[in-house]
This record gives C-alpha cells, sequence and structure tokens, in this order.
C-alpha cells in the first residue's frame, strides 16, 4: 500500500478505508508517527496498524481532545516530515468550553484545504480579483488566517477588522449584555469604515456579527451597491435567517456557508444547488475529514433526517484527531455519491458541553 495515497488533491475520491490504514501506518510508525502518538499508542488496548482496517475503526480511539490543551505542539509533528517541518501556524479552538485546546497545520495540507476551499468558491460563482472584508477573529484562531488567505489566493486585497471572540464570551457569561453589546457595535463601526471608503467585493463574517449588520440600513445599502457575495461561518445560522438574507435583505448577493473547527484543521462547504428555502447542508472533504451524527446517548448513529450530535474526524498526513464528540448538533444527510460518512444539516450548538455552559458571543 501506497503512502501517496495521503497525497491525493481533496477532490479525489481513493479507497477510504486504504487511507486510513496509509494513515495509521504513518501516524503510528517509529520512523513517522509524532511523538504524541507513539506515546500515546502505548495506552491504547488496540494496536491501530493492525486493528484498524479502515474508516469504521476509527471509532477504536478514544476521544484525545482535551489533550490538546497543554500538548507540546513539536510533540504533534509527525517525524517523517524530518528536522524542519513546515509549519503555517499553531491555531487554538474558540475557548467556547474552558481552556482553548490546540492544533498545528503543516504546509502541505493548508495548501490543500486551501485550494479544495477555494474550487468551492469557483463552483459558487465568487468572483476574483476583488477586495475581501475580513470580520473574523485573527490571532491563535485559524479561521481569521483561513479568510485572510482566501483574499490573497483569490487575487485580492484584504481589510481586516480585530476581534476577540473570547472576550465576549466573558462578557456574555458575567452577565455583561450591554458591554457585549457595545463590543459588537464597535466591532460593526470599523467594518462600516471600511465597506463606505473602499471597494469590497466579498465579505467573510459570523452570522451574529451580520445579523447586527442587518440593523444598519446604510450598511445594507453598502453592501447591495458594493459587495458580490458573502461567506458566513464559525457560528450557526438557522435556516428562515438564511432564508430572509437571501431573498429579501441581501438579494443580489451570493450567500455561502461554511462549517468547520479548529479541531478538524479545516471545514467542509455548503452543497450547491440548494433552493433558498432549503436546509443548508455541509459535505465534508472526505475522508480526509467526515462526520457522522449519532446519539450522543448510545452512541449509534441516528436515522437519517434525524437530529444528533456531530462526531468529527481528521486524517492526514499532518495530524491525526479521530472520534471528537463536537459541541454540535445537526440533522444527519445522505452525502453525496463516493463521500464516506455523513453530510449534516441545520447545524446548531448544544447547550451544555463538558460542564460548561455554550456561548457563541460574536464567533
Amino acid at each position: 500500500m501506497s503512502e501517496h495515497i495521503l497525497d491525493l488533491p481533496l477532490d479525489a475520491r481513493p479507497d477510504p478505508d486504504e487511507f486510513v490504514r496509509a494513515a495509521m501506518e504513518w501516524h503510528f510508525n517509529p520512523e513517522t508517527g509524532s511523538a504524541y502518538w507513539l506515546n500515546r499508542a502505548k495506552t491504547l488496548d488496540f494496536d491501530p496498524r493492525e486493528d484498524v482496517k479502515g474508516v469504521e475503526g476509527l471509532s477504536l480511539f478514544p476521544n484525545i481532545i482535551n489533550e490538546l490543551r497543554d500538548v507540546c505542539v513539536e510533540d504533534l509533528i509527525p517525524r517523517g516530515y524530518g528536522a524542519k517541518a513546515d509549519v503555517v501556524g499553531v491555531y487554538e479552538s474558540g475557548g467556547t468550553t474552558g481552556a482553548p485546546k490546540r492544533v498545528i497545520i503543516l504546509r502541505d495540507w493548508w495548501q490543500r484545504i486551501m485550494a479544495w476551499m477555494n474550487a468551492g468558491m469557483d463552483e459558487a460563482g465568487f468572483p476574483r480579483d476583488v477586495n475581501w472584508l475580513v470580520i473574523m477573529p485573527s490571532g491563535p484562531h485559524m479561521a481569521g488566517k483561513m479568510s485572510e488567505q482566501h483574499a490573497v489566493d483569490r487575487g485580492g486585497i484584504r481589510f481586516t477588522v480585530d476581534m476577540d471572540p473570547r472576550w465576549v464570551k466573558k462578557l456574555v457569561a458575567a452577565g455583561k449584555a450591554e458591554e457585549a453589546e457595545a463590543y459588537a457595535e464597535h466591532l460593526i463601526e470599523q467594518a462600516r469604515f471600511v465597506l463606505s471608503t473602499q471597494d469590497v467585493g466579498v465579505i467573510i463574517t459570523t452570522p451574529p456579527l451580520l445579523e447586527r449588520i442587518t440593523r444598519h440600513d446604510d450598511l445594507v445599502d453598502l453592501i447591495n451597491e458594493k459587495v458580490k457575495g458573502i461567506v458566513w461561518g464559525g457560528a450557526h445560522m438557522d435556516v428562515d435567517t438564511r432564508h430572509l438574507y437571501r431573498t429579501e435583505v441581501f438579494p443580489g448577493v451570493k450567500l455561502r456557508g461554511t462549517y468547520g473547527s479548529t479541531m478538524i484543521l479545516g471545514g467542509s462547504r455548503e452543497r450547491l444547488g440548494l433552493a433558498d428555502e432549503d436546509a443548508c447542508i455541509f459535505d465534508p472533504p472526505a475522508p480526509w475529514i467526515t462526520f457522522h451524527v449519532i446519539d450522543p446517548d448510545t452512541g449509534r448513529p441516528v436515522d437519517y433526517g434525524e437530529r444528533g450530535q456531530v462526531v468529527m474526524n481528521h486524517v492526514t498526513r499532518n495530524m491525526l484527531l479521530p472520534n471528537n464528540l463536537e459541541r454540535d448538533l445537526a440533522i444527519r444527510v445522505e452525502p453525496p455519491a463516493g463521500q464516506v460518512g455523513d453530510s449534516v444539516a441545520n447545524v446548531s450548538p448544544v447547550a451544555r458541553f463538558d460542564d460548561e455552559a455554550v456561548i457563541e458571543g460574536v464567533y
């Protein structure tokens, strides 16, 4: 079996079980695996190289996500990359459910996930060679880095608005709703300054901030006059709101969602061809990223059309993050032909996760 299957472009359709077996060999071979997984393997009651035969075998792994809160990031780099791995950055979760978790992204995966996301924008008719306004978290948050990279890859200049979503979540948790609202309006004012003085063709932001933008008629007018497309992500948008934006608020602007997580080092694309009133369905780049929608009490898949909790797997040469029970609920949707795992629709957060209240805030 060739390990080159791990390097295929994300629009390929490798045999998913062969792909997973190649990943097990890479991550648990002493010559190529990371220090983290080689040490962690000693605590497992199975041998990943022998016992994980395919995608279904990923459920054998414990959910190790919480261990990423304090693991040394160098220990996450597979030895197969050599002594000078090309690190794009270290990125952290939003801190929604406690101390943030960290992942490390290497150049080869970064280039491939960005190429896949950009191809999706082309398919959806998003323009190239226009400027972008990025109203997303920066710093340790992967969403901001990916958003800025989109602008560069697609031939535009990027304008950014600085955002600290953790501060907003602290304010909300402390019952300081007025301060949280004032901070959100501070972000909107910065966006207004860019929109009113510069040519902007695409905006990428979060649903809570997009909702605040719609409260200002002047901003809605500016967007309908200048902007060709809006990409939303980082939080959740219900079907009715999406329908309203598409048909009444921004009728001439392309609106497309993304759904992902720092803990899968990427995301999924909104399915094309959906009517304005349809649920927003997300299809991941399987087998690199796969979703499963389960009953959290039994661990078994729910029926198609039923709601459950999302389990995510990230399986690449860069990292192995299997069997991660996310903080999201979703409807299980039958995947497109050739895609292993589930697609998801009508994503929304659980009320509590790991004994912490889930607060979205602005992200």
